[in-house]
């Protein structure tokens, strides 16, 4: 069986990845939140990120699959600038961005799948512990949208120039931060 202190351990190094060290993963659910922000909403789209990137990551761990890092991390920040432009453009969640943030989770878990892979996996418990990082990604991920919601959405979200002083200058900046890291990932060898 399993022991608190590593449930603890794998449960802090997956809310640690997503708060405070992973940028792309606070922009992409920042992404997600700024579409529509009900919760209600924003919680089924973080739900299907979060189902699909423990697929991936489960495989990758196992080494079912191989995640290559320099073609992962360019995509990833592709994601972030897909899911932050497509909230200028669109009010509402429909089953197509739906079906994106997943095809994105898939993504995004080989990418948890690469920095897991420096961590380190118990061997003993490796189902447990596992499921311990993706629980602590998932509060990580919920932490971003309560903050994001109690500091900005509840408060104006209902106000005519919401989308216009908010979401727009807000996914505009997402969507450039990602274009810049993009390009530094195609290029950063060449940068060097």
């Amino acid at each position: 069986m399993i022991s608190l202190e590593l449930i603890t351990k794998y449960i802090q190094l997956g809310f640690t990845h997503i708060i405070p060290f992973g940028f792309d993963h606070i922009l992409f659910i920042l992404s997600l939140f700024f579409l529509n922000s009900e919760f209600k909403s924003v919680l089924i789209q973080c739900s299907l990120f979060t189902l699909a990137h423990s697929i991936t990551l489960g495989l990758a761990a196992t080494g079912y699959i191989l995640p290559k890092s320099d073609i992962i991390e360019p995509l990833i920040s592709i994601s972030i600038i897909f899911t932050s432009i497509e909230n200028i453009f669109h009010n509402k969640v429909n089953t197509w961005r739906l079906a994106l943030v997943f095809c994105f989770g898939l993504i995004h878990g080989m990418g948890f799948a690469n920095s897991l892979s420096e961590i380190g996996l118990s061997k003993l418990h490796f189902i447990s512990s596992l499921l311990c990082f993706n629980l602590g990604v998932e509060f990580g991920q919920i932490t971003i949208i309560l903050l994001a919601f109690f500091s900005i959405s509840i408060w104006f979200r209902k106000k005519d120039w919401y989308k216009e002083m908010i979401v727009y200058p807000i996914s505009t900046l997402i969507a450039c931060i990602a274009i810049y890291w993009t390009i530094h990932r195609l290029y950063a060898d060449n940068l060097n």
